[in-house]
């Protein structure tokens, strides 16, 4: 936990600097006419579906109809704001992150040598594929919504899933070999979730939302930059070690 707030605490940092901030509001910009458009269009029609379904259906035919349209328009919102967060998230991810990473990595992490693979296909198709499990992913886990509670986890569960998911990679993959991703993946994974899950639930905050996503690849870019900084320095300590005890 202390490194997930000290990923924090350097991402509010990073804001004091204004140049940051006109690569926040390109996709809080999107996300809002992606949220406002759903909202006018598409929130009728999702909240009459959802009244059909159960166990909103089953409430209403019990005569508690004010509760099966609470949930109705509880689900019609959370995808609404899924939706307008997966737009500004690909969004992030794919044209925001890089030019993030460039600044931060400069400023922030400047010995950190880039030895991993700059490769803006490899970064595209992690973010698409990983949109493509989130959807997925939403549509099989529906049915779990039955189960009283869930439905209120399930949102911030997938949407941590993907930050963490679409983030982590991305912000390594100019720094990182591959053996260096794959032992900090593995070895932060909770971690990585659990700051992922914090940045989920900063994306239901009114307004405050819409800049989650961008919020959330500059969190990936400290934590995942300190932690490569870290495990490269353990590497070169235990060198020494070995070398002057052979001495």
């Amino acid at each position: 936990m202390g490194d997930v707030v000290l990923a924090l605490i350097r991402t509010l940092a990073t804001l004091g600097r204004g140049r940051v901030w006109v690569l926040l509001f390109g996709p809080a910009v999107l996300a809002l006419l992606v949220w406002v458009g759903l909202m006018v269009f598409s929130l009728d029609v999702l909240v009459s579906g959802f009244l059909e379904l159960p166990p909103m259906s089953w409430l209403t035919a019990w005569g508690a109809v004010w509760l099966g349209k609470l949930f109705a328009v509880l689900g019609g919102w959370l995808l609404i704001l899924a939706a307008a967060y997966l737009t500004s998230m690909l969004l992030a991810a794919i044209f925001v992150l890089p030019l993030l990473l460039n600044h931060v990595a400069s400023s922030d992490y400047p010995t950190l040598s880039r030895m991993g693979k700059d490769s803006v296909t490899a970064s595209t198709w992690n973010s698409i594929s990983a949109a493509l499990l989130f959807i997925f992913g939403w549509v099989v886990t529906l049915p779990l919504w039955l189960i009283p509670g869930v439905g209120l986890f399930l949102p911030l569960f997938w949407m941590a899933w993907l930050n963490r998911r679409t983030f982590a990679y991305d912000a390594l993959a100019v720094h990182a070999t591959d053996a260096e991703w794959r032992t900090l993946r593995r070895e932060h994974s909770r971690p990585l979730l659990i700051l992922g899950l914090t940045l989920a639930l900063v994306a239901h905050i009114p307004f405050v939302g819409l800049l989650a996503p961008t919020l959330a690849a500059l969190a990936y870019i400290h934590y995942t930059l300190e932690a490569l900084r870290r495990m490269r320095k353990g590497a070169e300590g235990v060198i020494i070690d070995i070398g002057g005890g052979s001495a």
